[in-house]
């Protein structure tokens, strides 16, 4: 399996650490408890825009808050809610880690690294127009295409620290024990990336991103979505997450693979 079930997955199973972190990559992967949260709610509003119509904002908008209130309990940050709420909703400047959580469809539905670019700006401005939540966005999304094409590990890593200026020269077990929640771009999108680039496949990358003791579904999510490009999800963890959706969601993750995925 491959494509936005690696940030679906992500979600899940760091939905459960978000506020009990741990400093450790052995844990049981799906609890009982463990379900989608706002991570996996804004990427499949995400995808719907993009089925319905990539080139419209106010589509765009119309999904994004369609689904967030449809879903009010998804964790949302306090800004995010009160966009949700807005009649003619307008940016406010974030810097936070949605813009990236949110952006895996992008790469999917695009057919150049240029066009990926171009869908995840448009993403996240409509909220995250602040330059950090735009970077964070597209750093995910540029990792996310060129795994998709078949990029090795150092290629995207020289392509992130040239492109957009992150240090990405450290590995998961040296910040583990001083990392801590963190929801900025600029302070959660260079670790997760560093889980999948240090991982030996999917389920290392979600495990290094749990055990990071931060904001462990987002970077779960954004990890995830990477490693779900460079790697095929296990059928077992993919399947485990899908039933574990809604019919709402379930159908707006399907309709995506429908268009964009059967080449994969």
């Amino acid at each position: 399996m491959k494509g936005i079930i690696g940030a679906i997955c992500g979600d899940m199973i760091g939905s459960t650490r978000e506020w009990n972190s741990i400093k450790t990559k052995d844990f049981n992967l799906f609890e009982k408890r463990s379900t989608f949260t706002d991570d996996t709610i804004m990427t499949l509003a995400v995808a719907k825009w993009l089925c319905e119509d990539r080139g419209s904002e106010d589509v765009l908008i119309k999904n994004l808050q369609k689904f967030g209130n449809d879903y009010p309990n998804g964790g949302y940050g306090g800004m995010f809610l009160n966009w949700l709420s807005e009649e003619s909703p307008k940016p406010y400047g974030s810097w936070a880690n949605g813009s990236a959580m949110r952006v895996s469809p992008c790469a999917w539905a695009a057919d150049s690294l240029e066009e990926a670019q171009d869908l995840a700006r448009q993403s996240a401005v409509v909220t995250h127009n602040h330059p950090e939540g735009i970077k964070g966005a597209l750093a995910t999304c540029d990792a996310i295409y060129l795994a998709k094409i078949g990029a090795d590990k150092e290629e995207i890593r020289k392509h992130i620290e040239v492109r957009y200026e992150y240090d990405l020269d450290f590995t998961v077990d040296e910040i583990r024990p001083w990392y801590s929640f963190d929801v900025s771009c600029a302070g959660s999108v260079p670790e997760s990336i560093v889980c999948f680039l240090d991982a030996e496949d999917f389920e290392d990358t979600i495990r290094n991103a749990v055990s990071l003791g931060g904001d462990a579904d987002t970077q779960a999510a954004i990890a995830g979505s990477i490693a779900g490009a460079y790697y095929d999800v296990p059928k077992s963890i993919g399947c485990e997450a899908i039933r574990r959706l809604d019919d709402k969601l379930l159908n707006a993750f399907l309709d995506f693979e429908d268009k964009f995925m059967l080449s994969f």
